[in-house]
């Protein structure tokens, strides 16, 4: 019996030796990083921006997968159905982890069960912009100016469920004020026909408008964060001034399926801190317009789960619906 138990306590200590092992060389081959978006799109150079950095970090190349699709649903399902290794991540954004949900009739992923955050990467901030033919030079005269003539301001955005048109949704909502949504296909056309003044506003990512705004062409009235973005520091934010708690960014968080082992995850996260507080990294990221993140999976999860229902509600009220 006693060499019994000393057979069985060898055999459990080898088989505890041996995953101590395999957590300490995570990663153990090159790591899938899916995205679900376009190549040359905004999440992919962010993509390729810290990756670059995170495979030095972790000593295993990330390899970036584009699979496109259904406002990045096609790609959040396949990490989903991944083996939770922690070898397959998705760069997911706010569309996919907290407005998709209620914007699609129906989606084949749960984005609290399904993945296990890692970390914000960054968050992107809108602009509210407006034609200088507008007769509103602050974000107070633009809703006087919109409650007096209801339903007579156009705003454009680069199709239903986006990010400007959800921040769009969320200032008619916050600022009780009735606003014509113009859906275009795609960003560039949006943006053209607000410089043209075909739409009295929109808003858009701050990176693309920046030329514009200096050169007198577009007027920004405020930003969609809860803090002033680094390329338009000297714009307050839309909360400053006078919506409190009002934000409407395109934030961007790397998840990994559920399931995957607790050691990948820390590791995972311990690389990300390293990549996002790498001075070249990080300016990159900067001037792309990214207000860079940094946070715990604890925290990530807790933000996932607060935005779903605040998206939720305005979609409702939108009546947007995507088959």
């Amino acid at each position: 019996m006693k060499k019994l138990l000393l057979a069985f306590a060898f055999v459990t200590l080898a088989f505890a030796n041996l995953a101590t092992a395999q957590a300490q060389t995570y990663p153990s081959r090159p790591v899938m990083l899916v995205l679900g978006f376009a190549p040359g799109g905004p999440s992919d150079v962010m993509a390729r921006i810290f990756a670059k950095k995170l495979e030095q970090v972790i000593g295993q190349p990330v390899v970036i997968e584009n699979r496109a699709g259904a406002g990045g649903n096609v790609a959040a399902e396949h990490v989903a159905r991944a083996t939770p290794d922690g070898h397959t991540l998705l760069l997911a954004n706010s569309g996919i982890l907290a407005a998709n949900a209620a914007l699609y009739k129906k989606i084949n992923f749960d984005p609290v069960k399904d993945f296990a955050p890692i970390t914000l990467v960054g968050a992107q901030a809108n602009v509210l912009l407006v034609h200088p033919s507008l007769p509103a030079r602050t974000l107070a005269e633009f809703i006087a100016y919109a409650r007096a003539n209801p339903g007579k301001i156009s705003y454009s955005s680069g199709g239903n469920g986006t990010s400007p048109h959800l921040a769009a949704e969320l200032l008619k909502a916050e600022a009780k004020i009735n606003l014509v949504h113009v859906a275009y296909r795609g960003t560039g056309p949006a943006l053209q026909d607000l410089v043209a003044g075909h739409v009295q506003m929109g808003f858009s990512s701050v990176a693309a408008v920046v030329g514009h705004i200096q050169g007198g062409a577009l007027r920004a009235l405020g930003v969609s964060a809860l803090k002033r973005t680094a390329l338009l520091a000297d714009v307050p934010t839309i909360a400053e001034l006078g919506l409190p708690g009002y934000e409407a960014t395109a934030w961007h968080a790397l998840v990994t399926t559920a399931g995957s082992p607790k050691e990948a995850i820390a590791a995972l996260h311990k690389g990300m801190m390293t990549t996002l507080n790498d001075p070249e990294t990080r300016g990159a990221l900067i001037k792309l317009g990214v207000d860079v993140g940094g946070n715990t999976p604890e925290e990530m999860a807790a933000y996932i789960k607060s935005e779903i229902p605040k998206w939720a509600e305005i979609i409702k009220a939108s009546g947007t619906k995507i088959e």
